[in-house]
């Protein structure tokens, strides 16, 4: 495969937004895109494939690269992938057979599978033999999975109008709402995206809502909506019938809500700003069903997301389990008696998961509410995200 030298450039600059400046590595990637529409669908898919693999394996290639300049980065990395380097003057100090060496003499675990030290020894202490075959497949890259927008089109009808197009999927098992991609290509250009017939959502994250038992004319609180993807899967369980409030403590993250609402053909959802916890006591038991999408380590994620595993650390972790069960402690007041609450994160961490819920049915608040059923799904089981869910039902 033949390098173009304005591409690279593009994986340069944005590697360097991403680890000198501290930007998320999904943004950085669509400004680049964004840069320059010159670029076709070749030259997008190598800067936006290269970045993410190298932000994915940054610790291993490194250790394996003669030296931190970046485009002596790339080039190792371009040479661990099995491809030749040009004679350019950027890639000169680099000796493919000492690369070859090198990557050789490496027999440690976390630098093999590019993770920092603290979150080996946090994997193993808490997956146990779980955590070899669970980084194996987070270091993969991510399936494109789609949901089906079941208010205006079925599966099958969705699967031969995206084969017209040329795009081939299939319907995992187990997923009812679900369509995965026989190869990865950008689906937001397609039409039936502009339809409104289908969002991206991974299979792991469609069980969120499934799990919640919501019927059409309920009244749902989605209490950490974010953008609105759960939101808007329950509305179609829903048949769009009941309302649906979506909050979230960040406003700007409900923004896009409303657009995709409309896109989708949705009308009951409402977005609402949690300004203080006085939002949350005026909604006292008001609600059938509450979801707890609460914020976390996005450690079940990083096929999607890899440089999540260098930006956090176990300071942020701890930070983000004491506010994930204020959350289960101050938010379950919404719910009316013999309704149902949806605790979920997309982490593998039991600190995050069952251990946060077995911490609130132990405590005074949570001693109303009893377990009905948890789903922990790792990705190396599953094949999709790594995610937790926990049912509970308000006595």
């Amino acid at each position: 495969m033949k390098l173009h030298s304005n591409t690279v450039y593009g994986v340069i600059n944005a590697i360097d937004e991403i680890f000198n400046n501290g930007k998320y590595a999904d943004k950085v990637i669509e400004k680049t895109l964004r840069s320059n529409p010159k670029w076709g669908a070749r030259d997008r898919g190598f800067i936006a494939e290269s970045v993410y693999e190298i932000v994915r394996w940054w610790r291993l290639v490194n250790v394996v690269s003669p030296s931190e300049d970046l485009f002596h980065v790339f080039g190792t990395y371009w040479l661990m992938q099995g491809h030749e380097l040009p004679t350019w003057r950027e890639f000169q100090g680099i000796d493919p057979l000492e690369v070859k060496a090198r990557y050789k003499a490496i027999e440690d675990r976390p630098t093999l599978q590019s993770i920092p030290d603290w979150l080996d020894q946090m994997g193993e202490e808490l997956l146990g033999g779980k955590w070899d075959r669970e980084l194996n497949t987070l270091n993969e890259q991510a399936p494109v999975v789609i949901r089906v927008n079941t208010l205006k089109i079925s599966r099958e009808d969705l699967m031969n109008r995206l084969e017209t197009e040329g795009i081939h999927t299939y319907a995992p098992k187990g997923y009812k709402d679900a369509l995965v991609l026989g190869k990865r290509q950008n689906m937001f250009r397609s039409p039936t995206f502009k339809e409104g017939l289908f969002e991206v959502q991974d299979a792991s994250s469609q069980l969120v809502a499934a799990a919640l038992d919501v019927e059409p004319g309920m009244r749902v609180i989605d209490a950490c909506a974010g953008a609105g993807g759960k939101s808007l899967h329950l509305a179609a369980i829903m048949e769009n019938k009941g309302r649906i409030l979506s909050m979230d403590v960040e406003e700007w993250k409900l923004k896009n809500t409303k657009l995709r609402a409309r896109r989708a053909g949705v009308s009951i959802i409402e977005p609402k700003v949690i300004e203080n916890n006085k939002t949350i006591k005026r909604l006292k038991e008001t609600a059938d069903r509450v979801l707890l999408d609460v914020p976390c380590s996005g450690l079940g994620v990083l096929k999607r997301n890899p440089d999540t595993k260098w930006k956090l650390s176990p300071e942020s972790i701890e930070k983000v389990i004491q506010i994930q069960q204020e959350i289960i402690q101050n938010y379950g007041v919404m719910l009316k008696s013999g309704g149902i609450m949806v605790y979920a994160t997309c982490s593998i961490l039991p600190s995050e998961n069952s251990q946060q819920v077995e911490k609130f049915l132990s405590s005074e608040k949570g001693q109303g509410f009893e377990l009905l059923e948890e789903q922990k799904v790792l990705a190396h089981e599953s094949g999709f995200d790594g995610f937790y869910i926990a049912k509970l039902r308000k006595k």
